[in-house]
């Protein structure tokens, strides 16, 4: 009986020992007392298979690392268009006693910059931007987004039979003109004969007019086009009428028209969030920047199952991934 007891309690020592080196990955090193409370507030609808489902699902995975439930609960304010209604719900959740409050969109920024001071004790963040407004509560973040939209740019070029392509942006700012960019530079760098008809919208969310530019594309000899915002359901449902390739970013789109999506940059949110948890944990609320990447994972590609890349494209999409992280291929935005 003496030798199983030691045995057992071996066995529950080796468990212990194994379980905290999991634990080291999967949550912050610092515990918190209570639960961690979040809340974001977002332009338009957790599964908008863009910019908001992106952090939403990002604020899943956090969860998961940290324990679950128990250990971090968030909420959210979704569809969030008017400014002035997203200020009033950051200053409520604020009011509230959340540990940490997400305005998830550039147009929030001035809110914030207004808001935060009178919270000290209040973790902010915001992005997609790298301001943090000299205020020491306050996390920005940035996504690189030229990087994925060059990969997408390269396949796109290498797929193209008319060689014309189609962007529809959103307005030229912030991670949306970086990613149209980077699409435009990785075509041309790959077929530079290609032609790339870019046209703005002026808006995150108006899907009729996304429909409009999208059909313009496609009646100036497009075979492929991409987009990036929470109104590209429409000009994806426009490539799907008209046998068209599509690229997407932010989340993946792949499910909305499987036959038309090729590739996808997903952003991961929880890569940086996972850095702001564990800096609040310490006692740093705020002042410091993150730009999520291919390299540090916060983008990745995903490459729709469905849709079969020919070997030699899929190759050049890989090399492509990894020159960009590894320095060699440098993007050009002709700024």
């Amino acid at each position: 009986m003496k030798r199983f007891r030691l045995l057992l309690t071996g066995l529950l020592l080796i468990a212990v020992l194994l379980g905290a080196c999991q634990a080291k990955d999967s949550a912050p090193s610092a515990a918190f007392e209570d639960t961690f409370k979040v809340a974001v507030v977002m332009p338009s609808a957790i599964n908008d298979l863009a910019f908001s489902q992106s952090m939403y699902d990002a604020l899943l995975a956090i969860q998961d690392w940290m324990g679950g439930e128990e250990a971090m609960e968030f909420v959210y304010s979704d569809g969030m268009f008017v400014v002035d209604d997203a200020a009033a719900a950051i200053r409520d959740y604020a009011s509230e006693g959340y540990d940490l409050v997400i305005a998830h969109g550039s147009q929030y920024g001035s809110s914030l910059q207004e808001i935060a001071p009178d919270f000290p004790e209040t973790s902010f963040a915001w992005g997609t931007t790298v301001d943090t407004f000299g205020l020491d509560n306050i996390f920005a973040y940035e996504a690189a987004s030229q990087e994925g939209g060059y990969v997408n740019g390269v396949i796109a070029a290498s797929l193209s039979e008319s060689g014309v392509l189609g962007v529809v942006g959103p307005i030229e700012t912030g991670d949306a003109k970086l990613y149209v960019d980077g699409f435009v530079a990785g075509a041309e760098a790959t077929n530079p004969d290609v032609q790339v008809n870019v046209n703005y919208i002026g808006s995150f969310s108006d899907v009729a007019l996304a429909s409009e530019a999208a059909n313009t594309h496609i009646a100036a000899g497009a075979d492929g086009l991409t987009g990036t915002a929470q109104m590209v359901v429409g000009a994806i449902g426009v490539a799907e009428e008209n046998d068209a390739m599509w690229f997407g970013t932010q989340a993946s789109q792949s499910g909305l028209a499987p036959a038309n999506v090729v590739a996808n940059q997903v952003y991961h949110w929880e890569v940086i969030l996972k850095e702001i948890v564990q800096m609040i944990a310490d006692g740093t609320f705020g002042g410091t920047s993150f730009v999520v990447d291919l390299a540090n994972g916060g983008e990745a590609m995903d490459y729709n199952a469905d849709y079969e890349l020919p070997a030699e494209v899929m190759s050049l999409a890989d090399d492509t991934v990894k020159g960009i992280i590894d320095g060699t291929i440098t993007i050009d935005l002709g700024e």
